[in-house]
């Protein structure tokens, strides 16, 4: 299974240039399995999430309703301002062999009508044994024309090996038409990876929702499925479906059990029994907190989990003592040995930085000329060993020895 190592993201609006993790071939930190983002209001978090979303989104829908959803508004807005360069992301992933990471590059710029398409996209990895020199390209495209190595092969010297392609639609990634034939397994592994990422934009208004009845594989972004999710496990995984029910009944005091049942209009209901009431209360009168709680036991508890998880502000509606419960399961996710997942999060709560070491943390900021920059703060000073003597993490940012959000890393 891929795990994304680095990235680095130029010209995404107030990201002109961030990067984390390995963003050079054969040097640099890899990313933890859990990634957490701290920062004052508007330093860049949310964009920074979005951007593995709009990713994500072009690989789904295209570059230009990637470009045009409501949230983004355009690739004008889109671009950092002043900027007239392409939107760019360089992205290294482990492909199973820890020596040889794939970097995948991706820039997008509009073409003479202004419409957003794909300027450049390729992938590179080294040889394999080779432990130094740069890595050779096996699918490098500009403006839709390019080549493209098959099988295991690198490319460069194994010419004969490559084939010109050229794509009708600039509009669509590479690798989402290239990824779809057996030819080209590494393309094939990289498009399923990112098809698998899961951004979590919880609604808990839509978790009240009554839908129709019907089990489903996957949670959606807004949480609003989580009754028909429960019921595919309640069918296809029993003692997994008990397990998930063990997990929330244990996180949220009072809940005893939770029924998933059909009404007579075909429509799904969740019925909570809570301690000290007779009747049993329905999903459109549950706490945000609860529900909240409720989807992200059903998104953990997955046999089979996404291999990329990203999540906004977690603790938002959560008792302080639920986030602390919340932050240790996102800690024991990222340990299982069976299928393990990566989580990034944004938060603003100390509590659930508690959880965490200096360098699961990066603490991002604007500097003074409006664009983010990103640290990681096992680099600030004093602070691992502040850790090590036993002071909680969220502790040293809430007394600022961090530095204060006003200032700025130049």
């Amino acid at each position: 299974m891929a795990r994304l190592l680095g990235i680095r993201i130029k010209n995404f609006r107030s990201l002109k240039d961030v990067a984390i993790g390995q963003v050079k071939y054969g040097s640099g930190e890899a990313l933890p399995s859990l990634i957490c983002f701290i920062g004052p209001n508007g330093s860049g978090k949310s964009t920074l999430l979005d951007a593995f979303g709009f990713i994500a989104d072009c690989l789904k829908d295209g570059v230009e309703p990637a470009c045009d959803a409501p949230h983004r508004g355009g690739i004008d807005r889109l671009r950092s301002q002043g900027s007239e360069e392409p939107i760019e992301f360089e992205i290294f992933f482990d492909s199973d062999d820890e020596g040889r990471p794939i970097v995948y590059n991706l820039q997008i710029g509009s073409d003479e009508k202004g419409i957003p398409v794909v300027v450049k996209e390729s992938l590179r990895q080294r040889r394999k044994g080779e432990a130094g020199g740069k890595p050779y390209y096996f699918l490098s495209l500009k403006n839709g024309a390019g080549k493209v190595w098959a099988g295991q092969h690198v490319g460069g010297r194994d010419s004969k090996l490559a084939s010109r392609v050229k794509l009708d639609d600039r509009s669509r990634l590479g690798i989402g038409t290239l990824g779809n034939l057996s030819d080209h397994p590494r393309i094939t592994m990289l498009r399923r990876y990112i098809e698998e990422w899961y951004l979590s934009y919880f609604v808990p208004d839509a978790a009240r929702e009554r839908p129709p009845a019907g089990a489903q594989r996957w949670l959606d972004r807004r949480g609003g499925n989580v009754g028909n999710v429960l019921q595919y496990f309640q069918r296809q995984d029993p003692e997994n479906f008990e397990a998930i029910l063990k997990r929330v009944t244990a996180s949220i005091p009072g809940i005893k059990k939770i029924t998933v049942t059909t009404s007579d209009d075909k429509r799904l209901l969740l019925k909570f029994d809570e301690r000290g009431y007779k009747d049993p209360f329905f999903q459109q009168s549950m706490s945000d907190g609860t529900l909240k709680m409720l989807a992200y036991s059903v998104l953990l508890a997955d046999p089979a989990p996404r291999p990329f998880i990203g999540i906004e502000e977690p603790e938002n509606g959560l008792y302080v003592q639920l986030i602390e419960v919340l932050a240790a399961q996102f800690v024991q996710q990222t340990r299982r040995k069976k299928a393990p997942t990566q989580i990034l999060v944004t938060t603003h709560s100390p509590y659930f930085v508690d959880a965490l070491k200096p360098d699961q943390v990066w603490l991002i900021r604007k500097g003074t000329d409006g664009f983010a920059r990103a640290k990681r703060v096992a680099d600030l000073p004093n602070v691992a060993e502040m850790v090590k003597q036993g002071i909680p993490l969220g502790s040293l940012w809430y007394s600022e020895h961090f530095g204060r959000e006003t200032e700025a890393d130049e």
